[in-house]
């Protein structure tokens, strides 16, 4: 068994170190709304199989308290027709909820890796936290052993559903698509780490949890593991070392100090997901292939090797220019010394700018005959 609980090769969610709530209601505004969900899990819990009429609202807006009858009707009684996603957190389905509204329905398992626990911070997070980029929590159910959570419906599903394993007839993303991808998920990620006052470490921020809308606009996903970062005099966070295979930042797997750079390595591990069309872990290559990190290495430091870490599937289709300026923001967020990756504004400023240089690049593909012409460019 191995030491650290990240390191587990599963590729699944694992399970959270949860904050006390003394220090999840750190600040006025906080600890107010904390407080009123608090009580609305507990009031729920007491409520036994939560079968009521109705279904509540905090005084604060935040997220609803559903009855469990409306969500079983939403999914059809949880049909597998309905079932859009599994993992080790349970399974996610599309429902329809009474208003009309088309959502997507965690129903955790109750044998499963998420706790209680992570359920609570789950809301905790999604409840406090609020923007473009980050998935909207509608509401969420406690019915007895239950535990559902209630999002908006993202159509594209995740970004890992549209980078590994397509299908032969599925048109794979653009590199422009994949540029804007890169810049909104940054996006979401200065929220939380620059906005949110403490501020908020991600910890497992991974193609999974990056969910698309029909126009391939990102939100981040799954905050069961976030953690509340660093204030004042302190360098980081002393915890648990969670999050998933592949993705977790090497000094956090071997020390348990959480940083935001613990989340720039990993945001820098979508980065060359997104590049090479690989998983950051694939049992199924050749053994030197199978960690992405360790198989780039080699090519992230020699520039003229670059052209050979593009996924095949973009056929050459992604100018050399930007290539270049992506793979090295890339290698600095992967850099095994944290104290050398970028902070995420930094990471931002350089994304938004390499969208801006490539904003043309589609128009110029329809008019270029020769994809390969185009790398050079």
């Amino acid at each position: 068994m191995s030491c650290f609980s990240c390191l587990t090769p599963h590729g699944k969610d694992i399970k959270v170190d949860v904050e006390s709530r003394s220090r999840c209601g750190s600040g006025k505004g906080k600890s107010k709304v904390v407080s009123g969900v608090f009580v609305l899990v507990e009031n729920e819990k007491l409520n036994g199989n939560g079968h009521g009429k109705n279904s509540s609202q905090t005084s604060d807006g935040g997220a609803r308290s559903f009855p469990f009858r409306e969500l079983a009707t939403a999914t059809r009684n949880f049909r597998e027709a309905n079932l859009i996603g599994e993992g080790g957190f349970g399974r996610v389905y599309k429902g329809r909820l009474e208003s009309g509204q088309v959502v997507a329905i965690k129903q955790l398992n109750r044998d499963g890796l998420q706790g209680f626990h992570e359920f609570i911070v789950e809301v905790l997070m999604l409840s406090l936290l609020h923007h473009v980029n980050l998935v909207t929590l509608i509401g969420y159910c406690t019915a007895g052993d239950q535990k559902l959570l209630v999002y908006e419906y993202m159509p594209m599903g995740s970004l890992e559903d549209h980078l590994f394993d397509l299908d032969p007839d599925k048109e794979p993303l653009s590199w422009n698509t994949r540029i804007k991808i890169a810049v909104g998920a940054a996006r979401g990620l200065e929220y939380l780490h620059c906005k949110a006052n403490p501020p908020v470490i991600y910890r497992d921020l991974k193609s999974a949890n990056i969910l698309l809308d029909n126009d391939f606009n990102p939100k981040l996903s799954d905050f069961g593991l976030a953690k509340l970062g660093p204030v004042g005099d302190n360098t980081h966070v002393s915890t648990r070392v969670m999050g998933t295979y592949g993705y977790c930042a090497p000094e956090y797997a071997m020390s348990g100090k959480l940083t935001v750079k613990s989340d720039i390595y990993s945001f820098g591990m979508v980065l060359l997901e997104l590049i090479t069309g690989r998983k950051a872990i694939d049992f199924s290559r050749r053994q030197e292939e199978q960690s992405l990190v360790s198989w780039s290495r080699p090519f992230l430091k020699d520039q003229k090797r670059f052209p050979q870490l593009v996924d095949p599937l973009l056929q050459g289709r992604c100018p050399r220019r930007c290539l270049n300026y992506a793979i090295a923001i890339t290698a600095m967020c992967l850099n095994e010394e944290q104290n050398f990756r970028p902070f995420i504004g930094d990471i931002l400023m350089a994304l938004e700018y390499l969208a801006c240089q490539c904003s043309n690049f589609e128009a110029r593909v329809h008019n270029t005959t020769s994809p390969s012409t185009l790398q050079q460019t």
